[in-house]
């Protein structure tokens, strides 16, 4: 009998340590700790930096704020829009936001900062919005513009730290500062490794903004939280980024963007496919369509394209290397026989250097690239390390 007791007690003590590894504690966003920063917006004027990610447990951040009589004035909207339905790259222009009521002053086209006038009567900013981890999601150069504006002006920022989804590793070409675009403000790589909460405190403190100024900064963290989380977003942080295998083939595929091959949009799998009308190689075909709010006249539009779906590579993530993928660029740019017209103009932007595309173009393999990298990614990961608010993927 005792020994029949004992081995069911075993086996009740294995199934409860498999219920608990399986409820391991979920990352809890700085928009979610209420109690951290309500308090520093009472009495306040607020403008919200926010899009349709800015949420608390469903509620929107926005309407969370004024339902707990937190004064907001103004919402400023990023690429994509408030309530994120604008299509990369389109327009998003000021209105008033139909739910609050409040005014909502575009960030992106020709107003990507927000000039004095706006923030008028403004006694301090709350950005929150999810980042996906890479140079050119545009999201980190707004901060960047909203940040510089405030030091400018002698606002306040509050950043509601969110985790990053591809913050397990760093990888890609540093960004030459005669590259320095929207898709490419500072000297980071590709993929940076930093929550937007890390990002902030790093323009903050390297005085990355105009003449090296510095803004009042403040980050509510992120509870439950490591860099070597593989980290899920609970709903798509951009049109084109439906899910988490796009999120997850975004750095290494919007490099493509820069060329003539499709990575997908105007499909059901933006950023989980890839191909071009004339690639034979690949065993998936897929024409690209114009989708309102997603993709309007998309490349290669009502065009047959040959490529490959990735969605079955990004389902290993956790066990294929933690870089970006560069074969598919090579091995396109290789089988592709028209060379002149592979290449666009916003290559060199989305790169952030000149010498990856003629490093391409000189037929240098994966590990020669990569190898060329090294020196100036080891002094970023000096810098990076610095301003990390949470356990490192290298400890």
């Amino acid at each position: 009998m005792m020994k029949q007791y004992l081995f069911l007690l075993s086996l009740s003590l294995i199934f409860s340590f498999e219920i608990q590894a399986q409820q391991a504690p979920y990352p809890v966003t700085g928009a979610e700790q209420t109690e951290k920063y309500f308090p520093l917006l009472k009495d306040k004027n607020v403008a919200v930096v926010a899009n349709h990610t800015s949420l608390i447990k469903g509620s929107h951040l926005v309407d969370s704020l004024l339902h707990s009589n937190i004064k907001v004035v103004k919402v400023f909207s990023p690429e994509h829009g408030f309530r994120g339905k604008a299509d990369a790259g389109q327009k998003v222009e000021d209105k008033i936001d139909l739910v609050s009521g409040l005014p909502i002053i575009s960030l992106y086209g020709d107003h990507k900062k927000p000039q004095t006038e706006d923030l008028k009567n403004v006694d301090i900013v709350l950005f929150d919005i999810q980042d996906v981890g890479a140079r050119f999601y545009t999201y980190i150069s707004t901060m960047t513009y909203v940040m510089e504006a405030c030091a400018e002006n002698n606002i306040q920022v509050l950043v509601l730290d969110r985790p990053n989804p591809n913050g397990f590793y760093v990888d890609g070409p540093v960004l030459e500062p005669e590259f320095k675009s929207f898709v490419g403000m500072h000297q980071v790589p590709v993929v940076h490794g930093m929550t937007i909460g890390e990002y902030a405190q790093m323009v903050n403190g390297e005085r990355w903004m105009a003449d090296s100024i510095q803004c009042g900064l403040t980050v509510i963290t992120v509870e439950n939280y490591k860099h070597s989380d593989f980290y899920e977003l609970p709903l798509r942080p951009s049109p084109n980024l439906p899910n988490k295998y796009a999120v997850y083939l975004y750095p290494s595929l919007c490099l493509f963007e820069g060329t003539d091959v499709s990575v997908g949009r105007g499909t059901e799998y933006p950023f989980q496919v890839i191909g071009h009308p004339d690639f034979l190689l690949g065993s998936y075909i897929f024409t690209p369509r114009s989708i309102p709010g997603i993709a309007s006249h998309p490349k290669h539009e009502g065009v047959y394209c040959n490529g490959q779906n990735l969605i079955g590579y990004a389902k290993e993530m956790k066990s294929n290397p933690a870089q970006l993928n560069l074969s598919w660029l090579l091995g396109y740019y290789d089988f592709l026989k028209d060379k002149t017209d592979f290449f666009n103009t916003y290559f060199e932007k989305l790169a952030g250097n000149a010498e990856l595309r003629q490093q391409i173009i000189s037929g240098l393999n994966e590990e020669q690239i990569r190898e060329s990298w090294q020196p100036k990614l080891e002094n970023f990961k000096k810098i990076r390390k610095k301003y990390l608010l949470y356990p490192d993927f290298e400890l």
